[in-house]
C-alpha cells in the first residue's frame, strides 16, 4: 500500500468490516515533548485507528480551556510545528500503518511556507491535514500544494456552513470531513444525538467523503451514539483533560489513557454490533 493514501485506505477497510473508526485526539508536546510519541503508540494499542496531533499555536481560538492549558503547557516546552513534524517521523519508525492527521491553524504553516511544510509533512509520514481557521473557499493554494505532496485535506464543517462552502468542500477536501456535532469550541456542551443525524445525513448527500464526527464526545454514552451516525468518532478534550489532571505524573497520564480509551473502544464497538441498549 502507499503510504500517502493510509486515511482513505483505513477508512475504506472499516467500512467494510462495518467498524466505526476511533480517532483521539492529543496535543503534541504536552505534557512534556518526550512523551508525546510513547502516547501516540499507546493510543494505537488501545485501540485508536487513525491519530489527531494537535500542533500547538498561541491563539487557538476553535479550542475550549481544556485544549489552550494543553497547548500552553506544550508552548512553555517551546514545541515548534518543526519539533512536531520530527515527532510524526519518530513515530513511522514503529508505525508505518497508523494514519496521522496534523490539527492546527494557518499561521505556523504560513511561517514556514505552503509548499515547504507539504513537502516536510509528506517526509516526516503525516497523512492528513486539518486548519482550522482556512476556510475551504480561500484554500485552493494550499490545498493544491498538500495534494501534490498526497496529504489529504480535511475541513470542518458544522450544521452552519453555507452550501458554498460546501461545495468547496467537496471540490477541495478528501479523506474525510470533520463535523462539529455542536456550536462553540471543543469540549464545551451537550450533543445533541438526533440534531446530529439529521445533519450528518445531509451532509453525506452533498459531499461524498466518509464524516468524522467530533466535539463535544466526552464518554461512552456520547461516542456510542455518534458511533450509530457517522463513519468516525473522534475523541479530543475528554483525553487531553486526563493529561492535564496527570500532568505531573506520566505512568498515572499513561493508565488514565489507557483505561478511557478502553471504555470508548467498547462502546463503539457495541454500537458497530447493532446495541440498541442505552449505556450507563
Amino acid at each position: 500500500m502507499n503510504k500517502t493514501n493510509r486515511i482513505s485506505h483505513r477508512l475504506a477497510l472499516l467500512k467494510q468490516q462495518n467498524q466505526t473508526a476511533l480517532i483521539p485526539y492529543i496535543t503534541a508536546g504536552d505534557p512534556h515533548p518526550n512523551l508525546t510519541v510513547e502516547l501516540m503508540h499507546l493510543l494505537v494499542a488501545q485501540g485508536a485507528n487513525l491519530i489527531e496531533l494537535g500542533v500547538p499555536f498561541s491563539d487557538p481560538m476553535a479550542d475550549g480551556p481544556v485544549i489552550q492549558k494543553a497547548v500552553e503547557r506544550a508552548l512553555a516546552h517551546k514545541v515548534s510545528l518543526k519539533q512536531v513534524l520530527a515527532m510524526v517521523k519518530a513515530f513511522r519508525d514503529s508505525d508505518s500503518d497508523t494514519p496521522v492527521i496534523l490539527m492546527g491553524y494557518l499561521n505556523p504553516v504560513e511561517a514556514m511556507g505552503f509548499e515547504r511544510f507539504a513537502q516536510q509533512a509528506q517526509a516526516a509520514g503525516v497523512d492528513g491535514v486539518l486548519t482550522v481557521d482556512m476556510p475551504p473557499d480561500e484554500s485552493e493554494g494550499y490545498a493544491q500544494a498538500l495534494k501534490a505532496h498526497d496529504l489529504e485535506r480535511i475541513f470542518l464543517v458544522s450544521p452552519t456552513t453555507p452550501e458554498s462552502r460546501l461545495e468547496a468542500v467537496n471540490q477541495l477536501g478528501s479523506g474525510f470531513v470533520y463535523y462539529v456535532s455542536l456550536k462553540g469550541v471543543t469540549g464545551k456542551g451537550t450533543v445533541n444525538t438526533v440534531e446530529v443525524a439529521t445533519q450528518v445525513s445531509k451532509l453525506k448527500h452533498k459531499v461524498g467523503l466518509p464524516v468524522g464526527i467530533g466535539f463535544g464526545i466526552r464518554d461512552a454514552e456520547s461516542a456510542f451514539n455518534m458511533a450509530k451516525i457517522g463513519d468516525a468518532v473522534i475523541i479530543g478534550s475528554a483525553l487531553v483533560g486526563l493529561v492535564e489532571q496527570h500532568h505531573q505524573d506520566p505512568e498515572a497520564i499513561k493508565q488514565a489513557l489507557t483505561d478511557q480509551m478502553q471504555l470508548f473502544k467498547q462502546s463503539i464497538a457495541r454500537a458497530d454490533q447493532g446495541d440498541n441498549n442505552e449505556l450507563v
